[in-house]
């Protein structure tokens, strides 16, 4: 995932592409910040899985950014925001239609033998293993809890 950030970057620079270049560059840095934030912690850096769950955050914070935006007329900053999540949704693999993630919350629900909603934790753990990056993992969370509350 670094590899292709920095292949990306290149590639953005060379085609004068500037909301590209800026946006892996926010990218980066966010990446090196969690990588400092591990080597204090005494942990390992951040490995692909987190890498798209900090590209999964950055998202949110550009989508909430867009409707505070566009709430208070500021039509054109709602779209640099806008162009970011493009960006950022590229390194991303193809995320879930809303019927995929219902039954995969399904199947995981099933398959772990949840029986309420104690077990959530264990359901939403397996989703996120098999699913990273590729769902909204608080939209699934509202799902799975609406399958363990009719349990």
């Amino acid at each position: 995932m670094r590899e292709m950030l920095v292949a990306s970057l290149n590639e953005a620079l060379k085609a004068g592409n500037t909301r590209r270049v800026s946006t892996i560059r926010l990218i980066q840095a966010a990446v090196k910040d969690r990588d400092i934030a591990n080597r204090g912690a005494g942990k390992d850096p951040v490995c692909t899985d987190d890498i798209m769950l900090i590209l999964g955050k950055m998202i949110k914070q550009r989508e909430e950014s867009a409707r505070i935006y566009e709430d208070a007329a500021r039509l054109e900053l709602a779209q640099q925001e806008r162009e970011e999540i493009e960006v950022i949704r590229s390194f991303l693999p193809e995320q879930l239609s809303d019927d995929d993630v219902k039954q995969a919350c399904r199947r995981v629900v099933e398959e772990t033998g949840a029986q309420g909603l104690r077990d959530m934790g264990k359901c939403m753990n397996a989703l996120k293993s098999e699913f990273s990056g590729q769902m909204d993992f608080s939209k699934a969370s509202g799902m799975v809890k609406g399958l363990l509350h009719h349990e």
